[in-house]
């Protein structure tokens, strides 16, 4: 039993030597959460002295700059949508004069055409009429003159020399 004592008390001791450096650690815990709360006390002191009269002069700008921002969003809305009218109405417009330009140019085309045609029917009747017939009667007349001047021509040689020419030889 000697022994079971002597343990019990060196157990007992191990556990004041435990509760003895748990409460030295606590201790410096402590002050050491004290010191940091210290420190975080003084930095927050400092930010409201410097930080909050900033936060307070920028929402006193932005109290006062709000009604200008909101005319100027309302003014810049406004122009938007009159500036969509306007390229509608100028899309509109564009629109039309493209149609209308369409269509005076097919229309010039079908006159250009039909033009192009009475002028080739044109082209076609005058030498129906007038061309063809010109070059029969030139035809007839050339005939004509051929032959006289063969008569005539056939005759003239025999005066002259008496001895008729081959009719190949007047050719050459």
């Amino acid at each position: 039993m000697d022994n079971l004592t002597n343990l019990l008390i060196i157990s007992i001791g191990i556990t004041a030597i435990a509760v003895v450096i748990q409460a030295g650690i606590l201790i410096a815990m402590y002050l050491s959460m004290r010191k940091t709360s210290e420190r975080m006390e003084a930095l927050a002191n400092e930010f409201k002295a410097k930080v909050l009269p900033t936060t307070e002069l920028a929402h006193n700008v932005l109290n006062d700059v709000r009604p200008k921002l909101d005319t100027i969003l309302s003014n810049a809305s406004e122009s938007s949508t009159l500036v969509r009218a306007q390229i509608q109405r100028m899309d509109a417009t564009v629109s039309d004069v493209l149609d209308r330009t369409r269509l005076q140019v097919i229309r010039t085309d079908e006159l250009l055409t039909r033009t192009l045609d009475r002028v080739e029917e044109t082209s076609d009747m005058v030498h129906r009429t007038v061309v063809s017939p010109v070059r029969q009667i030139s035809g007839v007349v050339q005939g004509l003159t051929a032959g006289l001047e063969f008569l005539l021509g056939n005759r003239r040689r025999r005066r002259d020399n008496g001895v008729s020419v081959p009719q190949d030889e007047m050719f050459i």
